[in-house]
């Protein structure tokens, strides 16, 4: 029987031993569409950045102000017409991540709320990665900060690293890499990848663009190898576990609102809302 490695926090042992147990072993040469950095075991929120880059010989560049999540979203392989209808702020957005500040609120479905507290308390806090409040908040502000990992000698961005912490408490929202995959289908899609210990929690979100020239990113599916929520593991013995959960579902709509835009985001698990996002995102030095 495999096993989850053994000298870490129980809670995490036994988490991934459940990822081990239901999900399936890959190859990582067989599902490129998939693979991303996993994360070590004291802690994620910007600590893997240093221990990626040492890892790969990469050279860090912080607050990085003119990169984007996506270098072009013609990599997203919409159409000229199709990009012709989306909202040019968008597109800069995602071009230019790095120059935009973002406002946050979030508001829970009850039922689910005493959930996200279990989560924090027994994860979040601890590894410093996805701290979500759990009560109904508005008008958070958030830094948010591109970091990108380049190779030294081309200067080829490897990674980039979307870090969103809370400007009032410095707690980390969200510490991820994201790119762009093609999963088997042939389906061009944008990857969110989220360091874990030992693994990652990795969202892949099929782009498409509304009749109002909004963007929906639609991360959900039927089977593995569809969009959608991913669990990875790294085991005792190296190998990689994957769990694809089905039942947990990611939507967000960015829309332009005049000179700013817009987002909502909404969780939901077995058909149900967990809870809704919404961004206000507008155009200045965020930090």
């Amino acid at each position: 029987m495999r096993l989850a490695y053994p000298k870490q926090n129980i809670l995490d042992w036994i988490t991934q031993q459940w990822n081990i147990v239901f999900g399936k072993k890959i190859r990582p040469k067989t599902a490129p569409w998939l693979m991303g950095p996993f994360g070590a075991l004291n802690g994620i929120s910007d600590k893997f950045v240093q221990q990626l880059a040492a890892s790969e010989g990469l050279v860090i560049t912080r607050n990085d102000k003119v990169r984007g999540l996506i270098p072009s979203l013609k990599d997203l392989n919409f159409t000229d017409e199709a990009l012709s209808r989306l909202s040019p702020h968008i597109i800069d957005f995602y071009e230019r991540t790095g120059s935009y500040q973002l406002g946050f609120s979030v508001k829970w479905n009850p039922l689910f709320r005493s959930f996200g507290t279990l989560v924090n308390l027994l994860f979040s806090n601890r590894i410093n990665q996805l701290n979500i409040p759990t009560g109904n908040v508005s008008g958070q502000q958030i830094t948010s900060e591109i970091i990108t990992l380049s190779d030294p000698d081309s200067g080829i961005v490897i990674y980039t690293v979307w870090y969103r912490t809370f400007r009032s408490t410095g707690r980390v929202l969200y510490s991820g890499i994201y790119t762009t995959c093609t999963l088997p289908s042939g389906k061009v899609c944008v990857k969110a990848i989220f360091p874990l210990p030992k693994g990652n929690a990795t969202v892949i979100m099929a782009p498409h663009i509304g009749p109002n020239g909004e963007l929906r990113l639609d991360g959900s599916g039927k089977k593995f190898g569809d969009p959608g929520f991913y669990f990875l593991l790294n085991d005792s013995k190296d190998n990689v576990s994957s769990q694809y959960i089905r039942s947990f579902r990611d939507q967000l709509t960015i829309s332009g609102c005049g000179e700013n835009i817009v987002a909502e985001q909404i969780l939901t698990l077995w058909g149900m809302r967990v809870l809704r996002f919404n961004y206000s995102i507008s155009c200045g030095v965020s930090n």
